[in-house]
């Protein structure tokens, strides 16, 4: 059979933006496609909720890819072991409470693992502001990551959705923009983003987890972002903190969303 080359663009552009057009109004959105937004677009939608992912890269996995120092091997603890197993890893025991995996296999599994829940992950996209309704925060304004690379004046486009995860890592990018642009108080103990400290693994892995919050009406923070916003300590190359954080804050919202 010949090929069009009409037909395969045709086939490109229909479905990309029937894809998009189906992530106007979801019920969850999560800024970051690392390992916590994964883990936590993973869960969402397993649960039977509309979740979008947004990265702003060309690929997800944030900076699982590269283990630490290039070298692609990344370190869980205990606690975690069950979600890497949940997701198919194939894991060793290194000593009692340290594991190690393939980061690249760590990245394939959990992106395959939220697109076959059926989460959608929106690739090559920023978010560059909050929609913002009653003080409360109601959705992503987005445009093409090309578009703010290159400093275009090109308009973006706005979406809905009943809750927004920040899983943007040491950025923290959305409280940030919330709180430059429109100088709310955050769900801190400041009231601002507090900034993460330096590198302690073990405070750092415990703290990520109390850190999961809600900062402000209708969005919540995983993963690194959670420490950087609440100010808590920075855990370098372990992992099981980001996937724990990722289901702890899909759980939270699961509930709310249970009980709305």
């Amino acid at each position: 059979m010949k090929l069009d080359e009409t037909v395969i663009s045709r086939a490109i552009i229909e479905t990309y933006m029937s894809k998009l057009l189906s992530c106007l109004e979801v019920d969850v959105e999560i800024a970051g496609g690392g390992p916590s937004g994964l883990t936590a677009a993973y869960y969402l939608a397993k649960a039977g909720y509309r979740a979008t992912v947004y990265e702003r890269k060309l690929s997800v996995g944030g900076g699982m890819w590269g283990g630490a120092a290039m070298m692609n091997e990344i370190v869980f603890q205990e606690p975690a072991r069950p979600i890497f197993e949940e997701f198919g890893v194939h894991i060793k025991r290194y000593a009692d409470n340290y594991y190690t995996a393939s980061s690249v296999e760590c990245v394939a599994a959990l992106t395959l693992g939220a697109c076959r829940a059926g989460a959608n992950i929106m690739n090559l996209v920023s978010a560059e502001d909050v929609v913002l309704h009653n003080n409360r925060v109601s959705g992503l304004v987005l445009n093409w990551s090309a578009v703010d690379l290159a400093r275009l004046h090109v308009d973006p486009i706005a979406t809905r959705s009943r809750f927004v995860v920040d899983a943007t890592g040491h950025d923290m990018s959305i409280v940030q923009i919330l709180a430059r642009k429109a100088g709310v108080q955050l769900n801190t103990a400041s009231g601002r983003a507090q900034g993460e400290k330096p590198m302690w693994a073990d405070i750092g892995e415990t703290q990520i987890m109390d850190n999961t919050t809600e900062v402000y009406p209708g969005l919540y923070v995983a993963g690194m972002a959670a420490n950087a916003v609440h100010g808590g300590y920075r855990m370098g190359a372990i992992f099981g903190g980001m996937l724990l954080s990722g289901q702890r804050v899909a759980q939270m919202i699961i509930d709310r969303l249970g009980s709305e």
